[in-house]
C-alpha cells in the first residue's frame, strides 16, 4: 500500500494560468496532475480543494481505477469540464506515482512503445496567405511534419488562430472576453485559396491542417471540405458544432476531408456516436478535460474498434504536465494519429522541467520514472494567478456566434 497522506493545487502564471495536483505519499513520493481548465481555472481549484482532496486522504495510491471510479460516481453529479478536470489531476498524479515506484516511464506501464516517437503538428499563422505560409516554410526546416495552417481573412479583423507572435499563441489574453466580429461567407472563400497556396510553395511532403473551430453550420462545412479535397488535408478540424453529434453525418455525405473534433469533449460519452458510426476519423479529446489517462484509454480503445485514431489537442492551455501526460498514453496506443504541439514559453517551461523532447518532428516522453515533468514551486509562487478569459464572437450584425 502506498498511502495518500496530502496533496495540494498551486495555481500559476508563468505567462499563462495553469492548475496543478500535488499528491504526496507516506513513503515521501509524489505525483503531480494537471486540473487546468483555460478560463476557467479557478473552478476546477475549487472543485479539488473543496470536495476531492479530502476525499483522497488514506487512500491507495496505486488503486487508480478504483479512485477513479469514486470520483466519477460517487459525485452523482457526473461529467462536465470541471468535475472531468478535477478528477483527470488526481489520475495523472496517481500514475506518476506509480511510475516512480516502479521505476518505469509511465508509458511502460500503459503496454510499452508502439513506436519510436509521437508525430507533432505545429501551428503557422499569419495576418495573410503570404505571411502565414512564410511561418509554415519555417517549421518545415525545424524537421515538422505535419503543420496547421490559420491565415487571416480579408475584411475581418481577429480571425481565430492568428497572433502577433507566431511561436506562442495564447487567445486567453484579456481581463474579460475580447468580442471579436466573423463572417462565414469570407472565411468559405478565403480558406480554400489558403490551403492551394499551401501546396503550391510547400509541395506534397507535409501534412496540412486546419482548425474550423466550430463556426459552421454543417452543410457550410461539407462545402468547405469538398473545396480543400483537391488539396488533401490531413484533417479539418472542428467544423461544426458536436453537441449535435448528428451533424457530422451530414458534413460525412458532402466531403471525403477527413474529420476531427473532440477537444471540447470530457466523456466517452461526448463522442460515443461519432466513433460508433464512423462520422469522424480523429478523436481529439485531451487527457486533461477527459478525465486523465485511466478514461482517454477507454476512448481510445472504443476508437480503435472503429477505424478512429486519436489527434489530442495540446495547445498551451495544457500544462507540460498534460502534454507529457499525453505523450505517454501516445506511444502506447495501437490507433495514434497525431498530437497537436504548441511549444510553451521559457518561463513555462522553467516552472515545468520534463523529460519530452523533440526532434525531427516527433517528441518523445523520455525515460524519467512517472512522467517525467515536475514542478519547481518556488518559481511557481513567483507568478501569480491573473484572471483571463478567451474571445467571444459576433456576427457582423452583431448576433453571438461560436468562438
Amino acid at each position: 500500500m502506498s498511502k495518500i497522506i496530502a496533496a495540494k493545487t498551486i495555481v500559476t502564471c508563468p505567462g499563462r494560468n495553469f492548475v496543478t495536483l500535488k499528491i504526496m505519499t507516506e513513503d515521501g513520493t509524489y505525483g503531480i496532475g494537471d486540473a487546468t481548465l483555460n478560463g476557467r481555472e479557478l473552478a476546477v481549484e475549487a472543485y479539488l480543494t473543496e470536495h476531492v482532496i479530502p476525499c483522497l486522504i488514506g487512500r491507495d495510491a496505486h488503486n487508480i481505477e478504483d479512485v477513479w471510479q469514486f470520483l466519477y460516481k460517487g459525485a452523482y453529479w457526473r461529467r462536465g469540464p470541471v468535475t472531468m478536470s478535477a478528477i483527470a489531476a488526481v489520475d495523472m498524479a496517481l500514475w506518476d506515482i506509480k511510475g516512480k515506484v516502479a521505476g518505469l516511464p509511465v508509458y511502460q506501464l500503459l503496454g510499452g512503445a508502439c513506436r519510436t516517437g509521437v508525430m507533432v503538428y505545429g501551428h503557422a499563422n499569419g495576418e495573410t496567405i503570404d505571411e502565414t505560409l512564410a511561418n509554415a516554410a519555417a517549421y518545415a526546416e525545424q524537421g515538422y511534419k505535419a503543420i496547421r495552417l490559420q491565415s487571416g481573412v480579408p475584411g475581418m479583423k481577429g480571425t481565430y488562430g492568428v497572433s502577433k507572435d507566431k511561436f506562442f499563441y495564447e487567445p486567453a489574453d484579456s481581463d474579460l472576453p475580447k468580442e471579436t466580429i466573423w463572417s462565414t461567407e469570407k472565411y468559405l472563400r478565403a480558406a480554400p485559396e489558403l490551403f492551394k497556396a499551401a501546396r503550391e510553395r510547400l509541395g506534397w511532403d507535409v501534412h496540412l491542417l486546419h482548425d474550423v473551430h466550430h463556426r459552421l453550420t454543417p452543410i457550410e462545412a461539407g462545402r468547405l471540405g469538398k473545396d480543400l479535397e483537391p488539396y488533401r488535408p490531413f484533417w479539418m478540424e472542428d467544423c461544426t458544432p458536436a453537441e449535435n453529434q448528428d451533424n457530422f453525418r451530414l458534413v460525412r455525405q458532402h466531403t471525403t476531408t477527413p474529420l476531427a473534433v473532440g477537444e471540447v469533449f470530457n466523456s466517452i460519452w461526448d463522442c460515443k456516436q461519432l466513433i460508433q458510426e464512423q462520422l469522424i476519423d480523429y478523436i481529439r479529446t485531451t487527457v486533461v478535460h477527459a478525465g486523465g489517462v485511466t478514461h482517454l484509454r477507454r476512448i481510445a480503445s472504443f476508437a480503435d474498434l472503429h477505424n478512429v485514431r486519436t489527434g489530442c489537442h495540446g495547445a498551451t492551455d495544457l500544462s507540460p504536465v498534460s502534454m507529457a501526460a499525453a505523450l505517454h498514453f501516445d506511444l502506447s496506443i495501437p490507433n495514434f494519429g497525431i498530437q497537436e504541439y504548441m511549444r510553451h514559453t521559457p518561463e513555462t517551461d522553467a516552472v515545468f522541467p520534463h523529460a519530452y523532447t523533440f526532434d525531427d518532428g516527433m517528441l518523445h516522453p523520455g525515460e524519467a520514472p512517472g512522467l517525467g515533468v515536475d514542478i519547481d514551486e518556488t518559481l511557481a509562487a513567483g507568478h501569480p494567478y491573473k484572471r483571463a478569459y478567451l474571445p467571444v464572437a459576433r456576427r457582423e450584425d452583431g448576433s453571438m456566434h461560436d468562438w
